[in-house]
């Protein structure tokens, strides 16, 4: 008995032993935490804070099934001729025969309006729609715009049709879910998944484009595919990848479904796209830049010239000037401004935000109409008035606004000048800025052939190697 008794008290004591131990380590709060000690200990912060259980799980299901049955297999016959044989060359008989292209498009109206890429349907004899469920429709071409590669069709069904809805691509943030969905096969649309990898992409170097950048696989037959957040809502226009071999390496680039939008809308209203400018000149600022101006930032477009009597000039935006964002929006590079304008339409009014001698300010700028374009090796060309055609007895031209300084002596000496008229560009008819444009955009921007008309009313036409 009394060796059960001792064992007994010697439990007992050893428990409250113990119990006192643990309330005296880690209860006691003048004792360090030992995580908190390691945080003291280095070098760089660190984040302690719990992991997420399970993180978000991101249903794509909803996002698909909104988008599969609007997006179309498009498929386009252009008629070509070549010599087939020997004796077809010596006799100059070239045999006509078709060829098909392959492409996708989506739907975004009940009635019928497809859009897709210009370089899909470009040059096309015949244009045929195939929808998700096998439906086939031959369809009209209403409108392109080469410059931001993006075309308007139409068909024609007995009932409505299912159609994605655009949403905003200026809220899309690096890092977010997207889907692209295509249908390239002509069997039904396949959908893949990704994030957006940047914004504001310009593939050109020539500060012409503004993509999304999505690591969503995007084949050849993608083009003119969707692009959708996970809501289902259209945030862009697949269109081109980065690609040595043709095929997607981890790289595509969808033009911005706001973009798209105004491009659409304009083809409708007006038939071309109004393309409206803010009135100023400069570029991107960097560390380089900002030291060559001798200024602390780094990022916004710096304004190196503001152009007389446009919205810009009339609201007080000045030489010196940063433009840091407009409407909200985050301009950080000239491509930013860029696709930014390319969403607004002349007599718009934006708030643009400043910086001038380090002092923030706002400013209400009206944008108006593009009437000008840099042509290289001639110089700026405007859009003239009636009577200024009229004077040189021509239909149509595009005015010589000012030479370049690079090739002005070359010109003067030929007897072109300031006040002349250019009238074709790479065999292509200058009607106006939009024209121009397209012109140039048929060889990357060079000039192959320019027709000119003197202010004598002589015509020249030049070509060039």
């Amino acid at each position: 008995m009394k060796k059960i008794l001792t064992l007994l008290c010697v439990s007992a004591l050893g428990g409250a032993l113990t119990l006192g131990a643990y309330k005296h380590l880690f209860e006691n709060s003048s004792i360090p935490n030992p995580i908190e000690n390691q945080a003291t200990a280095t070098l760089f912060p660190v984040s302690l804070n719990a992991p997420l259980s399970g993180g978000t799980n991101v249903d794509f299901t909803t996002a698909a099934d909104k988008t599969v049955h609007s997006v179309v297999h498009v498929k386009n016959t252009t008629l070509n001729k070549s010599y087939t044989s020997f004796e077809d060359l010596f006799f100059g008989r070239p045999q006509q025969y078709e060829q098909i292209g392959t492409g996708s498009g989506v739907i975004i109206s009940p009635d019928g309006y497809v859009i897709t890429n210009n370089h899909v349907i470009e040059g096309a004899q015949s244009i045929e729609i195939t929808t998700n469920d096998n439906k086939t429709f031959d369809a009209k071409l209403i409108g392109t715009d080469p410059n931001t590669d993006i075309a308007l069709l139409k068909i024609e069904a007995d009932e409505p049709l299912e159609y994605t809805t655009f949403g905003d691509s200026n809220s899309a943030r690096i890092g977010e879910w997207v889907l692209a969905v295509g249908n390239p096969f002509n069997l039904t649309s396949t959908v893949t998944a990704g994030i957006i990898s940047a914004k504001s992409r310009d593939l050109s170097g020539q500060n012409t484009q503004s993509f999304i950048q999505t690591d969503a696989a995007v084949n050849p037959g993608n083009s003119g595919g969707a692009l959708v957040n996970i809501n289902g809502e259209l945030i862009g226009i697949n269109t081109a990848i980065s690609s040595q071999t043709g095929s997607y390496i981890g790289y595509s680039f969808a033009v911005p479904s706001n973009i798209a939008r105004k491009v659409v809308e304009d083809i409708m209203e007006y038939g071309n796209v109004q393309n409206s400018i803010l009135g100023v000149i400069g570029g991107e600022l960097n560390s380089k830049k900002a030291r060559d101006f001798g200024i602390d930032e780094t990022e916004g477009f710096y304004v190196t010239d503001v152009q007389t009597g446009t919205g810009a000039d009339r609201a007080g935006v000045l030489k010196g000037d940063i433009i840091q964002r407009i409407d909200g929006v985050r301009i950080s590079k000239f491509s930013d401004l860029k696709g930014f304008l390319n969403t607004k339409s002349p007599e718009d009014q934006v708030e643009v935000e400043i910086l001038r001698d380090g002092i923030p300010q706002s400013l209400v700028v009206t944008l108006e109409r593009l009437t000008s374009i840099a042509i290289p090796i001639l110089g700026t060309l405007q859009e003239p008035s009636k009577k200024a055609l009229k004077n040189l007895n021509i239909d149509y031209g595009l005015l010589i606004l000012e030479l370049s300084e690079t090739h002005r002596e070359d010109w003067e000496s030929d007897g072109i000048s300031e006040g002349s008229f250019v009238t074709e560009i790479n065999d292509v008819k200058i009607n106006s800025i939009n024209d121009a444009q397209r012109a140039l955009e048929k060889f990357s921007n060079k000039v192959l052939r320019i027709a000119l008309v003197k202010n004598n009313g002589e015509k020249v036409v030049y070509r060039f190697r």
